[in-house]
Parts: C-alpha cells; structure tokens; sequence
C-alpha cells in the first residue's frame, strides 16, 4: 500500500505524539506540526519526520505553516487537528479574539481552508478533536469572545462545540470534493494541556485522580482508527465519535443553520485578521 502523508498539529505531546508513533509504525508518513521548539524536534527526531513549528495565537503563523505545508507536499492524505487547550483567564490574541476560540477554533478553521485545494485534491479526510465539553458550550455570536460572560470552562466547551459544528459544515460543503470530516472525543486523558489554565480540569492531573485518567495512546485510539479505517464504510463523515462509535454532542451541535453561520462568521474573522497583517 502506497505510504500516506499524515499531518498532526499538537503533535509535540499528548494525544498528538501518541497518534504520530502510532500511525509511524504503520508505516504512514509522519508530518508533526507543534508550538514548543524542542518538545516537536525531539518527537519528529524519534520517528524521522518532517516538522513545523507555528503558534496558533497567531494567525499570521497559521497561514504561514498553510504555505510551508502546501510548497513541501503535493498530497496530505489525512490532515489532524488537534492542537488546542483549556487557556487560563480571559486574553485576546494579536488577532483580537478571545484565546481560546482562537486557538481551538479559528486556527484549525484557517488552516484546513487555506490547505483545501491539496486536501481536496487528495480525497483527504480531516479530523478534529473535540471533546465532551462541548455539552457544557454555548455558541452565542453575540458573545463570542466573552466580553460579555467568561469562564474557563464555557469558552472551552464553546470551542469545543465549535470543532463539532465545523466538521459538519465542512462535510456539508466539500464532502462533494472528496473531504471526509470526523470529530472525536478522546477521552479524560492524563496530559498537561490544562495545566496553564485556571480551569478545574488541571486540579485532576495533580491528584489521585490522575491514576483512573486514560494514557495518550488509549486516548488516541479513536483518532488513530479514524486515520486508518475507510469513511462511508467504518465510519459516517461529518460526525462526532468517542470509543470508535457515533456519540451524543450538545444540541447546538445539529443545528445546521448554526453550522453555516459559524462558518461566515470564522471566513470574516480569518480575513480582518488577514486584512489587518497586510496593513
């Protein structure tokens, strides 16, 4: 079987690393994209792949990744998004938009659409990780970015929902092309991606709780398979997965008219943000 480019941001720890040794040893090749400079040289290093270095607070270094990515490979057969967070008290980006948002959302959101004419080109399947704290979301566009009401916990969960409802759009509009969109829940698993947050999700990682959270690899199991198996046949496009089977995500999450909203309203923000480093 011809070998497969895989690209996985967040790629540098956690679920991320897990699924990039994983799909390494299947013999996929590995592209790993992730912020901290020694943690994604010291992963790409053991699996002898290729990397990127980008921080998704900013979305000029999101576009730039798209274009790295874009001039080295003229196929990306699976494209993973999963970089993202639970950040700590409210903070807006250089871009102007609430962090979290930025960095579980709209980052990912740029990034697919600036790949798409590869990822489309390729028959490419996408996957976002998401999460069950998604039920705890409210996608209010009136309140976006917190002004209004924040927590840790909502802006998280909103974003969360806002991976769910951006892979339903996105199969909407170019499952036709060849796009075949997945989000997953991986579990509660035993990394540190809370651990900058004042969020009480990273007490969990500091206590006896620790022991009965799942490991990476248990927690990249769904992700793993979803790069692996085949859409249509193992799996449903545009749908959100935990332990390899369809699951139940916040109400909003099937609104489809919320979907193609959230959509506009992401290609907006992309292009101001765009506009804005051209000025």
């Amino acid at each position: 079987m011809q070998q497969r480019t895989i690209v996985i941001t967040g790629a540098s720890d956690g679920i991320g690393a897990a699924a990039a040794r994983n799909l390494a040893r299947a013999g996929e090749r590995i592209v790993v994209v992730g912020r901290s400079a020694e943690k994604t040289k010291s992963v790409a290093a053991d699996l002898g792949a290729d990397y990127f270095l980008s921080d998704f607070a900013q979305l000029a270094h999101v576009r730039d990744l798209a274009a790295a990515l874009k001039a080295k490979y003229a196929r990306i057969d699976v494209l993973v998004n999963n970089a993202g967070g639970i950040m700590g008290r409210r903070e807006l980006t250089v871009d102007g938009y609430e962090k979290t948002f930025q960095i579980n959302h709209l980052a990912p959101f740029l990034l697919t659409t600036e790949l798409m004419d590869v990822l489309t080109a390729s028959r490419a399947t996408v996957i976002n990780t998401a999460s069950a704290a998604n039920g705890f979301g409210n996608l209010d566009f009136a309140d976006l970015h917190g002004q209004r009401t924040y927590s840790t916990n909502r802006a998280y969960g909103t974003s969360k929902l806002a991976n769910i409802l951006f892979t339903s759009e996105l199969q909407n509009r170019y499952g036709g092309a060849g796009i075949s969109a997945a989000a997953f829940h991986p579990g509660v698993v035993a990394t540190n991606f809370a651990a900058e947050s004042t969020s009480w999700f990273r007490h969990a990682y500091k206590t006896f709780i620790n022991r009965f959270l799942l490991t990476p690899d248990q927690g990249a199991d769904t992700l793993v398979w979803l790069a692996t198996s085949t859409p249509g046949r193992d799996w449903v496009p545009g749908a959100y997965y935990a332990k390899r089977a369809l699951a139940q995500a916040n109400r909003q999450a099937y609104d489809a008219k919320l979907a193609r909203e959230l959509w506009d309203r992401s290609e907006e923000m992309v292009r101001a943000g765009l506009a804005a480093e051209q000025r």
